[in-house]
């Protein structure tokens, strides 16, 4: 069983699923969409942002 730590506005996280597989950044705009579900945007070191889903992304530490 893995260990899971809180994902907060600012924290450095990493995207271990989805499109965006593998990229970091810093996590901010946390959502909740329509559906339920927890958006975030990761803003990478070169300025890009990526939205995912919460569950794909986690805290890291730099």
């Amino acid at each position: 069983m893995k260990e899971e730590t809180k994902l907060k506005d600012g924290d450095f996280c990493q995207v271990v699923n989805g499109t965006h597989k593998g990229k970091t950044g810093t996590a901010t705009d946390f959502n909740i969409s329509k559906t339920g579900h927890l958006t975030i945007t990761v803003v990478q070191e070169n300025g890009d942002r990526l939205k995912t889903l919460g569950r794909n992304a986690v805290a890291i530490s730099k």
